[in-house]
């Protein structure tokens, strides 16, 4: 059973994830949309591992 924390990281992982596609990746963006400053958007991303998927 996963603990609240670990809901709560999964739900901001996966929005960063889906506000960062939506905004062609670009930090500056996907942050004003998520209404966080572009630092915590990095700090996050790198956090969470959160990587543009490649292309096939």
């Amino acid at each position: 059973m996963a603990t609240l924390k670990d809901k709560i990281e999964g739900i901001e992982r996966e929005e960063i994830r889906q506000a960062m596609q939506e905004c062609n990746w670009v930090m500056a963006r996907a942050a004003r949309k998520l209404g966080i400053t572009e630092r915590m958007i990095g700090y996050k991303v790198k956090k969470y591992g959160i990587r543009k998927e490649a292309r096939r």
